[in-house]
């Protein structure tokens, strides 16, 4: 498959979801900014979708589309129950993780693509 972005064509077709791998992930709008936690299967994909808008909802509206964070967990059900627990942590403990990994809250996207 190829994709645009940010006017570069790229290749995307090596990166395919592999077995048992799920990522639970989190988008800033900005350092210190909203912050968004989903999971999914192929995170390539999922973060290009946010970044081009493709998905109506939280992200869209709230122009979210920074990658500033992920975790790769190979069991479904433990990367559903991740990202709950994401969910419900206090604000300065999601920051707290953001910044032990990612200091700089660089857009890691680049880095995976």
């Amino acid at each position: 498959m190829e994709v645009t972005l940010k006017g570069k064509l790229m290749d995307t077709s090596h990166y395919c979801k592999s077995n048992n791998q799920y990522y639970v992930y989190i988008l800033a709008s900005k350092r210190n900014g909203t912050l968004y936690i989903g999971v999914t299967s192929n995170l390539i994909k999922r973060i290009y979708e946010h970044k081009n808008n493709l998905i109506d909802g939280f992200t869209k509206k709230h122009n979210i589309h920074n990658l500033v964070y992920y975790e790769i967990i190979e069991d479904v059900n433990s990367a559903i129950a991740r990202e709950k627990q994401l969910k419900i942590w206090k604000r300065n403990w999601k920051i707290e993780l953001i910044e032990k990994n990612n200091p700089k809250w660089e857009d890691l996207y680049f880095d995976l693509i």
